[in-house]
């Protein structure tokens, strides 16, 4: 097989689909925590996750950047709160990138390897 073959053969595999964005592992689990609801608490998601403050505020800005998490601060009572809900980018990039982990299992494999 030649090169140019062989180069079409490595972007043809389906995780040059994958999104750098969501593939990172807490990203991901944020995006899947937040496909499941409407708006999610911080501190819920926070613990939910079983991560730090700061690592899921850094996180969560990440994708709010990109557009695939919106947040929205306020108070109940007295007391500050935080927010966040998936948009409508980001359900679609979760999804896709969700499809593709599911192609990439269920490919067929070359098993005379």
């Amino acid at each position: 097989m030649g090169r140019a073959a062989q180069e079409e053969n490595v972007t043809a595999h389906p995780r040059a689909r994958l999104d750098d964005l969501v593939h990172q592992p807490v990203r991901f689990s944020l995006l899947a925590g937040l496909a499941q609801a409407d708006w999610l608490e911080f501190r819920f998601l926070r613990d939910a996750l079983e991560i730090s403050d700061s690592l899921l505020s850094r996180q969560a800005s990440i994708l709010e950047q990109a557009g695939y998490v919106a947040i929205r601060k306020g108070h109940v009572g007295k007391w500050p709160r935080t927010w966040l809900k998936l948009t409508l980018l980001g359900r679609t990039a979760f999804n896709d990138h969700l499809s593709t982990l599911r192609e990439i299992v269920q490919a067929p494999t070359d098993t005379s390897l």
